[in-house]
């Protein structure tokens, strides 16, 4: 049952942001599809980088990569692309759903895993998941979440993944999972280490969750995109002041 509330929830973001993007950009406009951990960084960077192109206006657009990906599919304007995996972005390519030579890694990140601020379950290492006394591990669905990806990846690693799964408490963006440590709806959560960075005191680093796929995020004009604002906002995120930013954020470089 969880499952299929999971999936109408997918479902139902996927058609109202095709509702919301159905409409065609103003000339001036460019829509910016970006993966939910990067909302903050971006929402610093639409900023500066208006400030610096007057006239263009970025309309920013957060959701997990692969429920971005399925917008694109089905249509929704995008000129900008940035997803936190390759792997998305390699099914975005094979689909022809991107510029060919604009694809560029323009950051990385780490997977870490979390508890609430005020957990008292004894969790240091990924083997007190299988605690009796831990029952709720969120992490992203990793059909449609790199960081859910990057999770699996780890307990893969660990001998723990199957084990776990009757604990799993699955979002639908990497975002959400991090609501739900810091609402202490679950009793841990893998997240990226830029949004336990946002989180701040509402929530405990465990450890790092390395995964044997690093967490480099590729950015790319897409194929319908207005090329050359586009190909200006992917060369911003590349330039000084675009990595400033997103090490402001706690990106490293790519």
């Amino acid at each position: 049952m969880r499952q299929f509330r999971q999936l109408k929830t997918v479902f139902a973001i996927a058609m109202l942001m095709l509702l919301l993007f159905a409409r065609a950009a103003s000339a001036g406009e460019i829509i910016v599809s970006a993966a939910a951990s990067l909302t903050d960084a971006f929402g610093a960077i639409k900023q500066k980088f208006e400030a610096a192109h007057p006239g263009v206006t970025v309309t920013n657009n957060f959701n997990s990569s692969g429920i971005l990906l399925k917008q694109m599919e089905n249509g929704a304007p995008v000129d900008v692309f940035a997803s936190a995996d390759q792997q998305t972005m390699d099914q975005a390519a094979a689909k022809g759903l991107i510029a060919p030579g604009t694809r560029r890694d323009f950051v990385k990140n780490a997977l870490v895993l979390v508890v609430p601020a005020d957990s008292k379950i004894p969790v240091s290492e990924a083997k007190d998941l299988a605690l009796p006394v831990v029952k709720r591990i969120a992490l992203g669905n990793p059909d449609l979440v790199p960081a859910g990806r990057y999770a699996r990846e780890f307990l893969t690693a660990a001998g723990l993944w199957e084990t776990l799964a009757p604990k799993y408490i699955m979002g639908t963006n990497v975002r959400q999972v991090l609501d739900y440590v810091t609402r202490g709806e679950v009793d841990a959560g893998f997240v990226f280490a830029t949004d336990a960075r946002q989180a701040g005191a509402k929530l405990r680093v465990v450890r790092e969750a390395p995964s044997k796929t690093p967490a480099l995020y590729p950015v790319a004009v897409t194929a319908g995109g207005k090329k050359a604002e586009a190909k200006a906002f992917v060369d911003f995120l590349l330039g000084a002041e675009g990595q400033r930013i997103l090490g402001s954020y706690g990106f490293g470089k790519p």
